[in-house]
This record gives C-alpha cells, structure tokens and sequence, in this order.
C-alpha cells in the first residue's frame, strides 16, 4: 500500500466515483497491490518478510504485510 504521506490519485478517484453512485460514508480509499505466493513449509515468516522488504515492495514509497493462509 502506497505509505499515508504518498498521494493516491487512484484512490481518491474511486472515492469521487462512490459517491456520484451514491455510496455514501466512505471517508478515504488507498489503493494499493497485492501478490499471493505460494510456499512449501521450509518457507518460514522471516523469508516471506525478506521477500516483500527486499524484492516485492518499493519501501520508499509503500508499506506491506505478510499474511499466511492456510489451505
């Protein structure tokens, strides 16, 4: 997700468009990516963490967080 402090102008586009639709309450959108890996379990969390940090994530710019789903 791009970091609070970084204009989102996608964002604030589909806010304008909500409520021209007539969506009302919605104060704010951030928009953002999402990548989904698939891991075997000699992965562990610290990995997944270094990949998003290091590989998947402009950390100037954008935030993340790593989720694990179970099947």
């Amino acid at each position: 997700m791009p970091k609070a402090e970084i204009l989102d102008p996608q964002g604030q586009a589909i806010v304008g468009a909500l409520g021209r639709l007539g969506f009302a309450g919605v104060a704010d959108v951030r928009q953002g990516k999402r990548f989904e890996l698939e891991v075997d379990d000699t992965v562990d969390d610290a990995a997944l963490e270094r990949i998003a940090e290091e590989l998947l994530t402009n950390t100037v710019i954008e935030n993340f967080a790593v989720h694990r789903v179970a099947d």
